[in-house]
């Protein structure tokens, strides 16, 4: 029996867990977790247009640069385990056999939370699509009558991290998480995707940006903590406390 907490990230593309989660893998990692990585796409057709514009670039080649970004990401960051399902993207397809082996996964890793997309994305489908998704595999994962014999899963907490364009995407954060003593393996890890060199700037500005939140929130100028980076998300269950803070 093993007292390692553990922790699950369902990515609809091959990096959308550096951009936007990044910090919270590297931090619960440092703090003694497990963190498990399960990308349902490499982003192949949809996310990955500085490969394709290389004379001669194929599908495949596309898939194997994307697989070693992320893991090279997924190293930077100590993630305990990436999985790829391969499952297509633009559109992805998250058919039943999908769902049946991500909800094995989930019954496997036993989260204590979970964490995946905005709720809405009209710019990426595969985005809100994957929410969706997880939603239904984490109640797939708690029912009895599902595979007997496999350990059900609890209630663990499902965490929304940020979308691109947060305006348009009905996504509102009501959790600022520090992740300024890990920021220098978020930002190497964001740099693994080199597909994708235009968002690495973006995505510390976003860091930048949410310091900034977390700052205001924890008191600010007449005592808050002095958060450099963090990132944001929104919980969808309620919590069970003790008490109030």
């Amino acid at each position: 029996m093993t007292d390692t907490k553990t922790a699950l990230v369902i990515s609809a593309h091959s990096a959308d867990f550096v951009w936007r989660a990044g910090g919270a893998i590297a931090l619960h990692q440092d703090k003694g977790y497990d963190v498990t990585v399960v990308c349902l796409s490499y982003g192949e057709r949809g996310e990955s247009a500085k490969l394709w514009k290389q004379e001669g670039m194929t599908l495949e080649r596309v898939k194997t640069e994307r697989r070693k970004e992320a893991e090279n990401a997924a190293a930077a960051l100590g993630v305990h385990d990436i999985q790829f399902f391969d499952l297509g993207d633009y559109p992805l397809n998250l058919g039943l056999e999908a769902k049946e082996r991500m909800v094995d996964v989930i019954r496997a890793v036993q989260p204590k939370w979970m964490m995946s997309h905005s709720k809405w994305d009209p710019y990426n489908t595969d985005h809100m699509n994957t929410t969706q998704f997880a939603l239904e595999c984490r109640m797939i994962a708690q029912a009895w009558g599902h595979n007997p014999g496999q350990k059900v899963l609890g209630a663990p907490q499902l965490y929304l991290f940020e979308p691109h364009q947060t305006e348009q995407m009905e996504w509102k954060p009501n959790v600022f998480l520090d992740i300024t003593e890990v920021w220098d393996k978020k930002r190497a890890a964001i740099e693994c995707m080199q597909g994708q060199e235009h968002l690495w700037d973006f995505y510390t500005n976003v860091a930048e940006n949410r310091g900034n939140h977390f700052r205001r929130n924890s008191g600010g100028q007449a005592g808050g903590r002095n958060a450099r980076y963090a990132e944001g998300f929104q919980a969808i269950f309620p919590q069970t406390v003790d008490e109030l803070v």
